[in-house]
């Protein structure tokens, strides 16, 4: 290896840093899924970004946003943030099928309803809160805490604030009734609570309000001084340092413990802020973000928490709007709300909206009732029944999100060009879900009313089942999330290049819509990716797009493209202020060329040689001398994806003697 460092007397050099100029390709396998969860990261204070739940105390004047992405990298992970199965939306479903059918790592936006236009300080409501006995803020006021988001679960909250004490060592000389002296070994910070035990027994509670090194005399160890917020009624003869340690239980199995908790806003693990930070349970009241937490006296009793109130699940107030943000604009600064959210992610590569809508025949079934009866003991003429009247609407928490799929289709495709007009502003793909219970005309209709190589539809509906309390239940979920995870397993497994479909989907029992071979025939002609119930299992047998252009009708044609244009993009930003030489230049097609030489040998690229599999070029007839006076670097590059093969074309023969062969169409 060449050294790059100027030598001189013996010694260690160190190497400069060079900047990685290797490109080794993106990942696309990360799917997002909007829907409703019974809790979960939403109406989240904004600090600049990166937008998450881990912000300081609540200030008033600071922006929320509704709606946050949170990564999840599990199905224990999901549960343990946004809940399992007991909501009314099909969000756990769709994760925990895409988790099961191989998918590694998803982005969780769960919408609540915008109060906004209707009445802002609602918007604040929801969540339950509760307040502590035995410790009260320094202006006397109680302690009160919020569930860290909206939803019933919060009722079950329940915390308590208990004490460790850790004994300090004095130095009598310089210890007096406004000021401790202690070994400067010890780690005092400021805001630090002291428990001082004063002659005759009495112990007071004291803060640490500064702190200062004093050095001795000749022959005296230097002292570490803490000076105290109130002057002790005596010199103390001992001191013990205070830390508090906080226990919630939300009642479903979810507990954490916060310790070395400071009681002063002074300290540098003040509770309020470390509540805020690395609690996924609870919020601080901003009336206490500042000040100090007061116990009820020296013996240190634990506090804790009168009954958490209020907690709501506001699940019939969403409405379709609150999915969209149209105010947003691929340019803005603030993230938008709803699935705007997920703008400029970098690893985002799919998009899910499980619960976009509610189809209308997705609803259990009412109970059947006995037939009315007019039968008596008497032989007689039967009575004639009077017309049932129409079927009443099964019940719904998500009613303002129910659509009947026949009848309200052109609705249903006006919210699903919305997922993919986003998906197009992002360069990732929208996973559609053809609306179920429709017969085979009308989702043809459907069909064409979307073109887009940013998006892939899935049909039939899917029956996922889960085992709870010894039963199993299968449940209709929707055929883009199963998608979804399939799309991530191949890519993890094989590659971007490799088509994600001939796979058999995992906890998948039955298919809602048995399609017939000629139905798939007309539906797989018509870009409409099908689940076939077959012996072994259902079965994902196609991977194509919405396009209009046949280039990109194969999902993994796009999603390879997309790759290598984010791979350029994101990891040639070295190039930034070179010097546009002809060297620089060559150095750019070298690397690209690597680039795509090793997609050709991994079977990216059609054609036999990599001349007729791609080009890169990067020279001075593209770069004349006033592109490079504007400060610019123009590089050509052309790629043959290669497609998958979706027909195997035989040719049966029957020869004279009897022999029966079997041979590729092309002899």
């Amino acid at each position: 290896m060449a050294l790059r460092v100027k030598l001189g007397a013996p010694g260690v050099y160190q190497l400069p840093s060079e900047p990685l100029r290797e490109l080794t390709g993106v990942r696309l396998d990360v799917c997002a899924f909007v829907g409703v969860a019974p809790r979960g990261p939403s109406r989240v204070p904004y600090v600049g970004g990166p937008w998450r739940d881990d912000v300081p105390p609540v200030e008033p004047e600071r922006p929320i946003l509704r709606c946050v992405p949170v990564a999840v990298e599990s199905w224990t992970d999901y549960v343990r943030l946004f809940g399992s199965f007991e909501g009314p939306g099909l969000l756990p479903w769709a994760v925990s099928a895409f988790f099961d059918n191989g998918g590694r790592r998803a982005y969780i936006v769960r919408i609540v309803h915008d109060y906004t236009a209707e009445l802002p300080v609602k918007n604040l409501l929801g969540r339950a809160r509760g307040k502590f006995t035995g410790v009260k803020r320094d202006d006397g006021g109680s302690v009160r805490l919020f569930a860290r988001n909206e939803g019933v679960w919060g009722n079950e909250l329940t915390a308590t604030l208990s004490y460790t004490t850790r004994p300090l060592v004095l130095n009598a000389a310089g210890t007096t009734a406004t000021a401790v002296s202690v070994s400067p070994a010890e780690s005092i910070p400021i805001g630090a609570l002291l428990r001082l035990q004063l002659p005759g027994g009495t112990r007071v509670l004291r803060t640490v309000a500064d702190v200062t090194a004093v050095g001795g005399p000749a022959g005296v160890a230097p002292a570490q001084v803490l000076v105290l917020d109130q002057a002790a009624i005596g010199i103390p003869a001992a001191a013990e340092v205070v830390e508090g340690v906080l226990d919630v239980d939300d009642g479903d199995g979810r507990t954490e413990q916060l310790g070395g908790l400071g009681l002063s806003s002074a300290h540098p693990r003040w509770a309020a802020t470390v509540i805020a930070q690395e609690s996924e349970l609870l919020f601080p009241h901003r009336l206490w973000a500042s000040g100090r937490l007061v116990p009820a006296d020296a013996t240190l009793q634990p506090a804790t928490t009168l009954p958490f109130l209020r907690g709501l699940d506001r699940y019939p107030e969403i409405v379709f709007d609150d999915f969209f943000d149209d105010d947003w604009l691929p340019v803005d600064d603030m993230p938008g709300e709803g699935i705007t959210c997920l703008a400029d992610l970098p690893d985002l590569g799919l998009l899910a909206a499980p619960d976009l809508y509610e189809p209308w025949d997705l609803q259990p079934a009412l109970p059947v009732d006995d037939p009315l009866s007019f039968a008596g003991p008497d032989f007689a003429a039967c009575v004639e029944l009077p017309p049932a009247g129409p079927a009443p609407a099964p019940p719904s928490e998500l009613d303002k999100l129910r659509l009947d799929p026949s009848a309200d289709l052109d609705e249903i495709v006006a919210l699903q060009q919305k997922l993919v007009d986003f998906a197009e502003t992002q360069a990732i793909t929208a996973l559609l879900d053809v609306p179920p219970g429709i017969h085979q005309n009308q989702i043809l209709r459907w069909r064409s009313s979307i073109w887009s190589s940013r998006a892939a539809a899935y049909h039939p509906w899917l029956y996922a089942s889960r085992v709870s309390e010894g039963e199993a239940s299968p449940f209709e979920v929707n055929p883009s999330a199963v998608a979804a995870g399939i799309i991530a397993q191949r890519e993890l497994a094989d590659g971007i290049p490799f088509g994600p479909a001939n796979e058999l989907a995992a906890g998948i029992v039955d298919v809602a819509d048995v399609v017939s071979g000629p139905r798939h025939d007309d539906l797989h002609q018509n870009a409409v990716n099908v689940f076939l119930r077959e012996r072994d299992g259902v079965r994902l047998t196609a991977a194509r797009t919405l396009s209009s252009d046949p280039d990109y009708r194969q999902l993994s044609v796009r999603r390879l493209v997309t790759m290598i244009e984010r791979t350029l993009e994101r990891q040639l930003q070295w190039l930034v202020f070179e010097p546009n030489t002809a060297a620089l230049r060559s150095a750019v097609a070298i690397e690209i060329e690597r680039f795509l030489r090793a997609l050709y040998r991994g079977n990216a690229f059609a054609g036999a040689t990599e001349a007729e599999a791609f080009f890169v070029r990067c020279d001075d007839t593209l770069n004349p001398q006033q592109v490079v006076d504007a400060g610019r670097l123009i590089a050509e590059i052309g790629v043959a994806p290669a497609e998958p093969i979706e027909f195997i074309v035989l040719r049966l023969s029957h020869d004279g003697d009897g022999t029966l062969r079997v041979e590729g169409a092309g002899g």
